[in-house]
C-alpha cells in the first residue's frame, strides 16, 4: 500500500491504527525497560565517545578494540572520580545528622504548637498520630531494606550492562550503520543516512551542551553557596548541577534538598532563604541566558511537550525515563521532520518560534 492510497483510508480507520501502535508501542517500552533502558543510554555515550574512539584508532594507531575499550575506560572515570567527590562529601555530611535530627525536632514542636492555636488539636493527638505513623513505617522497615538492597544491586548491574553496550556499540559502529542502511529500499538510503548522521551530530552537541551547563550551574551555585556560608557548599552546587539536567523538575528538586541540608546545618534560618533565592535566580538565568546560549537550538522542543516527556518518561522508566525523554523525542523529531507522512508529528514536537531567545542571540553576536 503505497502513500496515496494510505491517506484515503477513513480517518477511524488510521485513528484506530496509530491508537493500536502507540499501544503496542508502549506495552513494549514498558516491558523491555531492562533491555531498552541501558541499550538507549549506551547508544548516547557511544555517540558522545565516538570522535575520541576515531581519534585514538586514527591518529594513534590503536586497534578498534583497544580504541574502543579506551574509550570507555575515561568514561567510567570521569564518572567514578565524580561519584567519589559525591560520595565523600555525602559521608561528611553523615556526621551532622545528630544535628539534623535536633533541628528537626525543634521545627516538630514548632509545628505542633501552630497546630494547636491554629486548629485547636491538642499536642497529645499530635504526638499520637505521629507515633503511629512511625510504627508503621517501622514495621515495614525490613521489606524497605529488601528493596534497597535490590535497587542497589540492579543499578550496578544496568552500570555494569550498559557499558559493555557503549563497547560493542563503538567496536561495531560500522556494521551497525550497514545494518540501519541495508534495511530499507535503494530509494530510501539517502534520507536513512541524512537521519543517522543527523542523529550523531545533534545528539553530540546537546550531550556536550549538557554537560557544560551543567559544570557552569555547579560553579555557580557552589561558588555562591560559599559565599553565603553554607555548609557542603560543594556537594550542593553538584547535585544543582546534575539535577539540573532534568528540565523544569530538576531545579526545584535541586532547591528541597539544599534547603533541607541548609535548615539542618546552617545557625541562621535566613541563610535558607538566600539559598532559594540563588536556585531560583540560577534557574532563571540558565532558562534564559545560559541553556540557549550553550545548548542552542540543537534540540527545539517546546516546553508543553518537554514537560509532557518528562513525566511520561518517569512514569515508564522512572529516573532514566526522565533524564533519557529529551534526547528520545529529539530523535523523534529528526525522524518525523525527514518522513513525508510523519511531518505533522515532528511540527506538534517542535517551536513555533524560529528565532528563540533574542536575548542569548544577542549575546552571540557580541561575543563574536
Amino acid at each position: 500500500m503505497d502513500l496515496s492510497q494510505l491517506k484515503a483510508l477513513p480517518f477511524y480507520i488510521k485513528l484506530a491504527a496509530v491508537l493500536f501502535s502507540l499501544i503496542a508501542l508502549t506495552y513494549i517500552v514498558i516491558t523491555a525497560k531492562e533491555i531498552l533502558s541501558p541499550l538507549i543510554f549506551s547508544c548516547l555515550f557511544s555517540i558522545l565517545l565516538l570522535p575520541f574512539a576515531a581519534f585514538l584508532e586514527t591518529k594513534m594507531r590503536l586497534p578498534r578494540s583497544a580504541a574502543s575499550m579506551l574509550a570507555v575506560l575515561s568514561l567510567l572515570a570521569c564518572i567514578g572520580g565524580l561519584s567519589y567527590v559525591i560520595g565523600s562529601q555525602i559521608s561528611s555530611l553523615a556526621n551532622d545528622w545528630p544535628q539534623f535530627q535536633s533541628q528537626l525536632h525543634k521545627s516538630q514542636n514548632e509545628l505542633m504548637e501552630w497546630v494547636r492555636d491554629s486548629f485547636h488539636v491538642t499536642k497529645h493527638k499530635q504526638e499520637t498520630f505521629v507515633a503511629n505513623t512511625t510504627h508503621k513505617v517501622t514495621a515495614s522497615g525490613g521489606s524497605m531494606v529488601g528493596a534497597t538492597l535490590l535497587s542497589l544491586s540492579s543499578m550496578l548491574l544496568f552500570l555494569v550492562f550498559t557499558f559493555i553496550y557503549t563497547f560493542f556499540f563503538l567496536l561495531y559502529r560500522k556494521l551497525i550503520m550497514r545494518f540501519l542502511i541495508s534495511v530499507f529500499q535503494e530509494d530510501n538510503k539517502a534520507v536513512v543516512y541524512e537521519i543517522i548522521e543527523r542523529v550523531q551530530y545533534i545528539i553530540r552537541k546537546y550531550i556536550i551542551g549538557l554537560l557544560i551547563e551543567m559544570a557552569i550551574v555547579a560553579t555557580i551555585v557552589s561558588v555562591t553557596f560559599m559565599f553565603l556560608g553554607v555548609k557542603y557548599a560543594i556537594l550542593l552546587g553538584l547535585i544543582t548541577g546534575l539535577f539540573n539536567i532534568i528540565p523544569y523538575i530538576g531545579i526545584f528538586s535541586a532547591l528541597i534538598i539544599s534547603s533541607a541540608v541548609t535548615f539542618a546545618t546552617s545557625p541562621s534560618e535566613g541563610t535558607v532563604v538566600y539559598v532559594m533565592i540563588t536556585l531560583v535566580v540560577t534557574h532563571l538565568l540558565d532558562s534564559n541566558v545560559l541553556l540557549p546560549l550553550v545548548v542552542g537550538s540543537k534540540v527545539r522542543i517546546n516546553a508543553l511537550i518537554t514537560v509532557l516527556g518528562v513525566v511520561i518518561g518517569e512514569m515508564i522508566w522512572g529516573v532514566p525515563g526522565m533524564f533519557l525523554s529529551i534526547p528520545v523525542i529529539a530523535v523523534l523529531k529528526i525522524i518525523f521532520d525527514r518522513v513525508e507522512s510523519l511531518k505533522s508529528w515532528g511540527i506538534i514536537l517542535g517551536d513555533e518560534e524560529l528565532q528563540q531567545n533574542r536575548l542569548a542571540k544577542k549575546l552571540r553576536v557580541k561575543k563574536a
